[in-house]
């Protein structure tokens, strides 16, 4: 018999998410940031950046790969820019610090442009993005990390798929929020595939040869959407990042001149004041009424109404805050294994007994 998802509510997970993060050496405030986060992607429909990634995190702690008490430190600074060193601090803490000081900067001087050397998985980038979105300014987050995406025509990784999140504000409507990689799929949704036990299209991913393959377990390189226009805006972030911090990860991961630690990533957040440009109410109406006019553009037969960036995450998140946030049997595993190893409880919704022994306990 195939198994199916549970589904769990999102306070609860969240809540038994922050519990494992403290588990593992965070400041209960810290653990409860990095569990908010997760859990957002989750109830925006973003599973591949959710608690299915509690057992890597867990794993790169144990391995001293992710830092769950850094020491993080802004080490250049002006009126609109600064540059944070994150001694490998789990992503969403030093990311919202970094986006806090950005918007801080954008009320002063118009704009606030952040770089973060040296940090770690960031979750899902539009979180940072409608950070400022809510605060009336416009938000950018941009995350590179060491290659996992081939080029086209390559049978090697030459750049990350690095995502870039846009968000901007409305008036009576959620904001307009771009979140999205430059491969064809971002490469957590290969683990959400293994957790499902799916096959995945052809088009995402190549396997160690530099063929395409419907095997998650076999995917080796990421494909870049767009061809040569992702593997472009991939190679672009590199420099805007990583190479603008001192701290390159392609050519030193490539070419091995300089041990780069395993899952270090560099970023980029800024926020824009929009006042500093135009009336902020009339923008916010007139983001809006691009929104609408999206939705009412005629489509062939068959085709659901247009939608702007963001609004079929905000259609799932309204969903999975009603009725629980799906979980596949693997992600459930993990959720199982990390409860045995710090003495938790699980949350309500996910069966105790274990699919190896079925012993119940």
């Amino acid at each position: 018999m195939t198994e199916i998802d549970v589904r769990v509510e999102w306070q609860a997970l969240q809540d038994f998410t922050a519990k494992v993060f403290e588990g593992l050496g965070m400041p209960a405030q810290d653990a409860a940031r990095e569990a908010e986060v997760l859990v957002w992607a989750n109830l925006r429909g973003v599973d591949s950046h959710g608690v299915q990634r509690v057992e890597e995190y867990s794993k790169r702690v144990d391995d001293g790969i992710m830092n769950p008490r850094p020491e993080i430190r802004v080490e250049k600074e002006t009126p609109a820019t600064l540059l944070i060193e994150a001694d490998f601090a789990f992503g969403p803490v030093v990311t919202v610090f970094a986006m806090e000081k950005v918007m801080a900067k954008a009320r002063q001087v118009g704009i606030g442009w952040g770089l973060i050397r040296n940090t770690t998985h960031q979750g899902a980038m539009a979180y940072y993005a409608e950070m400022a979105a809510a605060e009336g300014l416009a938000g950018i987050a941009v995350v590179c990390n060491p290659p996992n995406m081939a080029p086209p025509g390559a049978r090697a990784a030459g750049t990350h798929n690095s995502p870039i999140a846009i968000a901007v504000p409305g008036k009576d409507r959620a904001p307009i929020s771009l979140d999205m990689a430059t491969s064809v799929a971002a490469g957590g949704k290969l683990q959400v595939a293994i957790d499902k036990g799916v096959a995945i299209p052809s088009e995402w991913a190549l396997d160690e040869e530099g063929r395409p393959t419907t095997d998650p377990a076999a995917a080796k390189y990421l494909r870049p959407a767009g061809g040569y226009k992702g593997y472009g805006l991939a190679l672009m972030f590199e420099c805007l990042s990583s190479l603008m911090v001192g701290n390159p990860l392609l050519t030193s991961t490539i070419l091995q001149r300089n041990p780069v630690r395993p899952g270090t990533q560099n970023s980029i957040v800024a926020a824009i004041d929009i006042a500093s440009f135009t009336d902020l109410e009339e923008y916010e109406e007139n983001a809006d009424l691009l929104a609408d006019t999206m939705n009412g553009l005629p489509t062939v037969d068959g085709a659901e109404p247009v939608m702007v960036p963001g609004e079929p995450e905000l259609k799932v998140q309204q969903e999975r805050m009603r009725d629980g946030i799906p979980l596949p049997p693997g992600t459930v595993e993990k959720l199982k294994a990390a409860a045995q190893r710090f003495g938790l409880t699980l949350p309500d919704g996910i069966p105790h007994r274990n699919r190896s022994n079925g012993d119940g306990r």
